[in-house]
């Protein structure tokens, strides 16, 4: 892993993409900044972080050779990444939040932003945005949001974590590329928030519905079961988990 530590930056998935543009890069290269003024969530949110206190970082992963149909195979190798990593902590009631929050109780702990780069009808490489709640413990006006020191009351070594997280990342495209996505994806839909539970989401429209989440399709698409007992299909722009 080749390591690039930055007093601040605007957001570390554009540094890296930048940097990655105009030379070349080695595989699992990653950027870890201190501050990051405009972090990026899902579907444009932000993702705010004080100064020093958290985990915000990217990653480089070359040589992919996904189709694109396929990508969704990283959302479910990164969030078991993290799964593990917070799992071997004793994070307590851990699960993933459809397509790849980690949540601790109904409390969001870790997200992720995975950036695609294409090339034909393949994945050549892409750029995964970490953000990983750790020593803060103001989220001032955002609601179901924890860290690791709101959970355990103590302050986190940051190079720690990383270095541990970096193993696993490392480790896991390495299974992926002997084994196969098909375990990856029974493992990921045993820890999914609220499978098999009643529901209540909310589509496009503002219209709220039960349903009850049964898997998640190979291109990404949220499986729920609905009133009797039809399966449909969503996009994550299609609906909100309403808990």
């Amino acid at each position: 892993m080749h390591l690039i530590k930055l007093d601040a930056t605007p957001s570390t998935n554009d540094y890296l993409k930048a940097l990655s543009a105009s030379s070349s890069l080695v595989d699992f290269t990653t950027v870890w900044a201190i501050q990051q003024s405009k972090g990026k969530g899902q579907m444009g949110s932000v993702w705010l972080s004080e100064i020093g206190k958290n985990l915000t970082f990217s990653v480089l992963k070359n040589n992919l050779n996904l189709l694109v149909s396929e990508s969704y195979t990283l959302n479910v190798c990164i969030s078991l990444v993290l799964y593990d990593f917070l799992n071997d902590l004793n994070v307590p009631q851990l699960s993933i939040k459809w397509p790849n929050d980690i949540l601790s109780g109904t409390s969001k702990l870790c997200g992720v932003l995975i950036e695609n780069q294409l090339k034909g009808n393949q994945v050549s490489s892409a750029i995964i945005g970490i953000g990983l709640n750790v020593n803060q413990t103001d989220f001032h006006s955002l609601k179901n949001v924890t860290s690791l020191k709101l959970l355990f009351g103590r302050d986190f070594n940051l190079d720690n974590l990383l270095s541990k997280i970096m193993v696993k990342l490392q480790s896991i495209f390495i299974a992926l590329k002997e084994n196969g996505r098909e375990a990856f994806w029974k493992a990921y839909e045993n820890v999914l928030f609220r499978k098999d539970k009643p529901s209540t989401f909310e589509d496009t429209h503002g219209q709220m519905f039960m349903g009850f989440i049964r898997e998640v399709s190979f291109d990404g698409q949220l499986v729920v079961e609905l009133e009797d007992k039809i399966l449909k299909k969503f996009n994550l722009k299609e609906l909100k988990l309403l808990y």
